[in-house]
């Protein structure tokens, strides 16, 4: 299964690299010609190369280093930088994955190099349109090729937005892929529970980091006076790897976490590690929305909208909003529920059928 052709992957933050991390597995061990481009949008090590190293993939080509810019400047910086990269090294087709800044600029950098592009990820909708991930989205379904929609329901909002069904490839998700290929790793990193004095089911995780939730002080305030309620009401343990951008502006606006252990952003297996052996996840990172759903670990989204709906239809997710009245409410009925829902993300061969797809349509 020789692709003759040449495959461009862009990414930039932590979700892209564990999303992409299964197709360029795939693609090394079919002996694809291939290159990866990193946008720089995550740069930091705990955010950024310790998930190249735990992940086993290979260190990025190319580099553009844009750091962190207004979202404005950042899209710019990488629609840029891409171009002269692809121009200089044309691939036959550029993937990306998700919703952010790098995904939106890479794909629109492939359109203006009349190279076509592939949107993993394809169809995910908050329709909620003060999310600057939901921009992102929605352009890059609109620019792209081919479209790899991860569910059937996904599928379906593509083809209401009139995208040509011929585009459109439903897939699974490469979540699955990787917690699946990353499981058998994870109990390596078991000591960061004596580390945090912490049993198995017996603490709460958090993962809190969205622009429109932390840059919002009474919006994050609120949060965080909820998940303290949630600590209050069931004493125990709330741990909480804070995200830089979400520590930036915890210092700005003075939070008070009081008795949240807030630690620093951890790598991929030790957090997949802190998730599995969690009591409940609260969050607002979509990712982490569908990694607990696949553990068959209850979750909270500290959201009013979500773009993962299948996990609330198999009964993994309950909607919270940022009310901390209604975050308590939402942690005490989603514990009610059993936890032997249907993972609705696919069986982990997401990335074959994805590579297979696009080996199909340049032999």
């Amino acid at each position: 299964m020789l692709l003759k052709s040449k495959v461009a992957i862009v990414l930039g933050t932590r979700p892209e690299i564990i999303k992409m991390s299964p197709i360029i597995r795939y693609i090394i061990k079919k002996n694809i010609n291939y290159y990866i481009i990193h946008s720089g949008q995550h740069y930091s090590y705990n955010m950024d190369k310790v998930f190249f190293e735990q992940l086993q993939i290979p260190k990025p080509k190319y580099k553009l280093e844009v750091g962190s810019k207004s979202p404005r400047l950042q899209t710019a910086l990488i629609i840029s930088g891409t171009e002269k990269i692809l121009e200089k090294n044309r691939p036959t087709i550029v993937l990306v994955q998700g919703d952010t800044n790098t995904v939106l600029g890479g794909a629109i950098a492939a359109k203006k190099c009349g190279i076509p592009v592939g949107h993993v990820e394809a169809g995910l909708r908050s329709y909620d349109d003060t999310m600057p991930e939901e921009l992102n989205r929605i352009a890059t379904d609109h620019v792209s090729d081919y479209l790899f929609a991860p569910t059937e329901q996904t599928r379906k909002i593509l083809l209401q937005e009139g995208i040509n069904k011929k585009k459109i490839f439903v897939t699974g998700n490469t979540i699955v892929d990787s917690v699946y290929q990353n499981y058998k790793y994870i109990e390596r990193k078991k000591s960061i529970l004596k580390d945090l004095d912490v049993n198995p089911k017996e603490f709460f995780l958090v993962s809190l980091h969205r622009q429109e939730n932390v840059d919002n002080p009474k919006r994050f305030k609120n949060i965080i006076e909820g998940i303290k309620l949630v600590q209050k009401e069931f004493d125990i343990p709330i741990i909480y790897p804070i995200h830089p951008r979400s520590k930036k502006m915890a210092d700005k606006f003075k939070i008070n976490f009081g008795n949240i252990k807030i630690l620093d952003p951890q790598d991929y297996l030790t957090f997949l590690f802190l998730e599995k052996n969690a009591k409940l996840v609260m969050t607002d990172s979509g990712g982490v929305q569908e990694e607990v759903c696949i553990l068959k670990v209850p979750c909270v989204t500290l959201r009013k909208n979500t773009e993962r709906p299948e996990t609330i239809q198999v009964g993994a997710n309950l909607l919270a909003g940022t009310n901390d009245k209604k975050i308590l409410e939402s942690v005490k009925n989603m514990l009610k529920k059993r936890t032997n829902w249907k993972n609705p993300f696919g069986n982990g061969k997401s990335s074959e059928r994805i590579v297979r797809i696009i080996n199909q349509n340049y032999k």
